[in-house]
């Protein structure tokens, strides 16, 4: 859509001119059990609490309302499983009954009552849904912890958030490895301090658990012992707009998880007015969040945001290629009908590695499909232009965090789509007064980069609060910027206002005194013919402080010399940069160390390029990765 019939500068001007009434207008799509009278109280908690007086709960906007309004029989949730060779749709209305069920399991077999905490250590089935789901039902607060993760890790999670019931399931499954989970869970509840009363285990065919007597309880057979019971069905228990929903943990600089806050009436209220104004989505269409519940993009756009939105949203559990071959992202859209997708660019780029040319998009009707949505890291113009050039569709970058829950600045398809400007996620949301500042906290002419900050309130549906620990909330987002918040992004905005995120803070380097963004340098790799993917970071040098080292990844079927391939890619950066990058090493690697979610894991490679102590992150898909990149860097001699 031209940027002239664009809805969007009215749409954010009228947001700065009368905030309170434009997200009071927003609250009108989500159903009150008290409609509130206040929009935003600036004089309670942190920085404020939006729709203070406001009474809701946000399992009856997902999934009751729906059923209410005769849509009972739309699919709410489908599955695909491509690891357990599964297909299943459910309805509202079954999903209905499903949490009505598990929430009264919760509470009458369990004893969970409003304002506990329940852990989820799930894989990517369905029950982790309508568990998630069930506890919003009940009141309860949920914590959901990545399926795998290491029993240190998980331990850390319990003594913190102290649950008072953990759901989890016998094993997840990764292509083609089955990860029990239940030994993990297990070791985790021996090291933490904090004993949860009662766990509940979903057997799969891939892995039996065994159980620990008077803890343990099978959840088919807890189950079917419910379904007998009428009394085990609860109603949607009312909950102030304040209340917690949900914890999520994201990494913290101490290596002490940060437990992130999300409130029930300003995350429904920010989630719902996305689907349709940001994603231009319609209720009743088919909508792919390809991620996982255990990131911030499942909890909101896998699971809330569709939902509340009366759309179907797709249960994806496997990967963009391997399950099984790089068509898989296709073969989903295709077989689905699904309107819009989104993922992060490293899904993308995985796909590009293995089928650079597109071949096996051929096979398939993408007769629905509108808009390809990317976030999670930055996106690549090189990616972008691949994904264009193959779907022939908008490819949309957008860029928001774990704490702000959904997206700062993006292109917003649904009040009609602005100008791609490629390497940047385009422009801010409507709640979102982003600023560039300098170390002083003051700000810098357009075009120059400086850290990237929001001005204080934050959006509904952003944290209010880290998990009992408002000081820690202050000092890590609020303190050294005043009246700002602090994204730990660095960037810059253009004349036109739009957003370019060059990185983490951490992430800009100082070579000689010049601060280079190594999302510049990356830019400019991942345009060599021969680059499936990259990634620079600045390394310890005695002379200029640190200097950029690329990591390259090839695409599939290159046979060319690594060491040619190396220059060439030398050459590019100083071509295109300058010689005051000061860029001469790139090492060509197998792969990248990454999170589970595909981030890639640059601080661990710059500890171990600079000879610092560091240790396994608890996020990484595959710790022999590390292995195969310390022998890469000892070979060139870095790290050594």
């Amino acid at each position: 859509m031209d940027a002239k019939i664009s809805r969007y500068h009215d749409v954010y001007a009228r947001w700065l001119r009368d905030p309170h009434g434009f997200w009071g207008d927003a609250a009108a799509e989500i159903d009150w059990i008290v409609k509130p009278k206040t929009v935003f109280d600036a004089g309670a908690g942190v920085y404020g609490h939006w729709f203070p007086d406001g009474v809701c709960n946000t399992c009856y906007n997902a999934v009751d309302r729906h059923v209410e309004a005769g849509r009972g029989e739309q699919a709410a949730i489908i599955y695909d499983s491509p690891v357990t060779n599964t297909k299943q749709t459910i309805t509202y209305a079954a999903l209905q009954t499903k949490t009505e069920l598990l929430a009264g399991i919760l509470k009458h077999n369990f004893g969970v009552e409003k304002g506990d905490r329940v852990i989820l250590y799930m894989p990517m089935v369905p029950e982790a849904l309508v568990a998630m789901l069930a506890c919003a039902r009940l009141g309860a607060i949920h914590s959901v912890v990545f399926g795998g993760f290491a029993p240190k890790e998980l331990a850390t999670r319990i003594d913190d958030c102290t649950p008072k019931v953990i759901l989890s399931a016998s094993c997840g499954i990764e292509v083609a490895r089955v990860i029990p989970y239940k030994p993990l869970l297990d070791e985790a509840i021996r090291l933490a301090r904090h004993k949860p009363s009662a766990c509940m285990i979903l057997q799969r065919p891939q892995a039996k658990a065994e159980m620990t007597p008077g803890r343990d309880h099978d959840w088919q057979e807890t189950w079917d012992h419910a379904l007998v019971w009428a009394h085990n069905v609860l109603e949607p228990v009312a909950m102030k707009a304040t209340d917690p929903l949900y914890i999520l943990y994201t990494s913290g600089t101490t290596g002490i998880p940060k437990g992130v806050v999300r409130d029930n009436g300003g995350h429904m209220v920010a989630l719902k007015w996305s689907m349709k104004n940001l994603y231009g989505v319609e209720p009743g269409e088919v909508w792919w969040a390809a991620s996982d519940i255990g990131w911030v993009v499942g909890h909101s756009y896998i699971v809330y945001a569709p939902l509340l939105h009366g759309a179907t949203t797709i249960l994806y559990e496997g990967k963009p290629v391997g399950t099984p071959d790089a068509g898989a992202f296709w073969r989903v859209i295709a077989e689905h009908g699904a309107v819009a997708m989104f993922t992060a660019p490293t899904a993308f780029r995985a796909i590009k590695k293995e089928d650079p040319q597109g071949k096996l998009f051929a096979q398939y009707d993408f007769a629905k499909f509108r808009t390809l949505f990317l976030a999670g890291e930055r996106a690549d113009p090189d990616t972008i232009i691949w994904a264009e050039n193959l779907l022939h569709k908008p490819v949309i970058d957008h860029w928001w965090q774990t704490e702000t829950g959904w997206c700062i600045a993006g292109n917003p398809v649904g009040l009609g789509q602005l100008p791609v400007k490629r390497g940047s996620p385009t422009v801010a949301m409507p709640g979102y007064d982003i600023r560039v500042v300098d170390e002083a906290c003051k700000e810098v002419p357009r075009g120059t980069m400086g850290s990237i900050v929001v001005r204080l309130p934050l959006p509904p549906s952003s944290l209010p609060t880290l998990w009992q620990n408002d000081e820690r909330m202050k000092e890590s987002y609020l303190a050294e910027f005043p009246g700002y918040y602090k994204t730990a992004d660095a960037g810059y905005i253009d004349d036109e206002g739009y957003v370019y995120v060059m990185g983490r803070t951490d992430d800009i380097i100082n070579v000689a005194g010049h601060r280079l963004s190594t999302g510049g340098m990356e830019e400019v790799l991942a345009g060599h013919r021969d680059v499936a993917e990259c990634a620079v970071l600045g390394i310890k040098d005695e002379l200029k402080g640190e200097v950029p080292c690329g990591f390259i990844v090839l695409k599939a079927g290159v046979n060319r010399p690594p060491a040619e391939i190396e220059s060439e890619c030398v050459a590019l950066v100083r071509d295109k940069i300058g010689p005051v990058a000061s860029f001469r090493l790139a090492i060509i690697v197998n792969r990248l160390p990454k999170t589970r979610s595909g981030k890639i894991l640059r601080g661990t490679i710059k500890k171990m390029a600079d000879q610092e102590p560091w240790s396994m992150p608890a996020t990484i898909d595959d710790p022999a990765i590390l292995d195969e990149i310390g022998s890469a860097m000892k070979a060139k001699g870095v790290g050594t």
